[in-house]
């Protein structure tokens, strides 16, 4: 871990799946001690989608598509000079575009992003890749390889994780046991493969939640809401109210129903750390990060259908395999442990943490030292680089509630008397 708290800027992605792991990397940030903000790029995602809403074409569209995003990175751009972090961490499809990783890389902040997506689906991770400082991804080989040949030399192992204390058991009323509970459950998109192995399923007590599942007119009495999409504390409901939660990795082949994919997903760590019992296809690196009696596994449908009926019947078998499993994520599959191995990383890699002058340095040398640490304290609770200026903490001091320090209220009648008197 760095000697000091750091500053760090999370760079979430408009939409998607990475934009939960994004908030949940902050989180744990923030609890290492770290001063933590997110840029909020989903706040930005109505004003994108609104251009597709113009009925222009195609070829007017795209310049506008670029002009939206030179004005994300100036957003972002405008973060970094208020929070002066040292460290830049951007999720998967984050809006950044190649120019402001080359303007953060002239500024000596210091980027990573968590690649965690499958390499083989998004591809864009070439063209970027050796523009970060480093790469963290959720597969091994070949990736690894394909990095260093595209010139990113730095690229971690980092596998997804759990929070604890937001993927927790639940005790649920029951009228949300009535509303969640069900036999069998799965929460997620309609990929090809899944509605597929889904089907034999169709008519028994088994719920559906999640989007993209249009069309699915055989599984249409077992979606739910309509294939509204879940937020995440929903889903916490509805993992824990199911005896039999379900766990098929995505694909976008029909054919092949069990992917035999490598990379894990979240909702294999996010299920173990809730006690909640799961059925999951065997992956490649799944050996590594559980035990084969923390998880219940699957390799092919006919193992599938068998062990759902399997583990319906044996509710203490369940058990079993949940509290096991729990147990295992909370000591090695936390996202605290996750950012403390990348900080630990990076640091290695590129050695120690630059040192960025405190506020209480840069005071003005008349004040007495007392209040220059209480400008240093108080730029820190607001989330500030040390060098912020004025209205940036003026600004951020509004942005608050709750009672006000002496200090606090000091500053705020300064800015009201220097608008009534000083700009007549």
């Amino acid at each position: 871990m760095p000697a000091t708290p750091l500053r760090i800027l999370v760079i979430l992605p408009m939409y998607g799946g990475s934009l939960p792991i994004g908030r949940y990397c902050a989180a744990a940030l923030r609890s290492l001690g770290h001063t933590t903000r997110l840029f909020e790029a989903p706040m930005l995602y109505p004003a994108f989608t609104g251009l597709k809403g113009l009925g222009l074409t195609p070829a007017q569209t795209a310049p506008l598509e670029n002009s939206f995003f030179q004005v994300v990175s100036q957003a972002i751009w405008a973060q970094v000079q208020s929070l002066e972090p040292h460290l830049v961490l951007a999720l998967a499809q984050a809006p950044v575009s190649r120019s402001l990783l080359q303007r953060l890389r002239r500024a000596g902040v210091r980027t990573v992003m968590w690649f965690v997506e499958d390499h083989k689906v998004f591809s864009y991770w070439r063209s970027y890749a050796p523009l970060y400082d480093a790469f963290a991804v959720i597969q091994k080989e070949p990736f690894l390889s394909e990095l260093a040949r595209v010139n990113q030399p730095r690229a971690l192992y980092l596998p997804l994780a759990a929070l604890p204390e937001f993927h927790k058991p639940l005790k649920l009323s029951l009228a949300e046991q009535k509303e969640y509970g069900s036999d069998i459950a799965f929460l997620g998109a309609g990929y090809p493969n899944r509605r597929l192995a889904f089907r034999p399923l169709a008519g028994r007590d088994f719920k559906i939640w999640g989007s993209d599942w249009e069309g699915e007119s055989l599984l249409s009495g077992n979606i739910q809401r309509q294939g509204a999409r879940v937020n995440e504390e929903e889903s916490v409901k509805v993992y824990n109210a199911a005896r039999v939660n379900l766990n098929l990795h995505s694909s976008l082949q029909g054919g092949d129903l069990v992917s035999h994919g490598d990379f894990v997903n979240p909702r294999t760590f996010e299920l173990a750390a809730m006690g909640a019992f799961q059925l999951v296809d065997q992956r490649a690196l799944l050996g590594e990060l559980f035990a084969p009696d923390e998880l219940a596994t699957f390799t092919s449908m006919s193992e599938f259908y068998a062990r759902i009926d399997y583990f319906l019947a044996h509710p203490e078998e369940r058990a079993a395999y949940a509290e096991r499993a729990r147990a295992r994520t909370l000591r090695d599959h936390t996202y605290e442990l996750r950012m403390t191995a990348l900080l630990d990383y990076l640091e290695a890699e590129l050695g120690p943490w630059p040192h960025r002058d405190e506020a209480v340095r840069d005071a003005p040398p008349e004040l007495d030292p007392s209040l220059q640490e209480e400008l240093a304290q108080l730029t820190r609770k607001l989330g500030l680089g040390p060098h912020a200026s004025f209205e940036d903490m003026l600004a951020r001091l509004r942005e608050q509630s709750g009672p006000l320090s002496e200090l606090e209220t000091s500053l705020l009648f300064l800015d009201e008397w220097r608008n009534q008197y000083l700009k007549k």
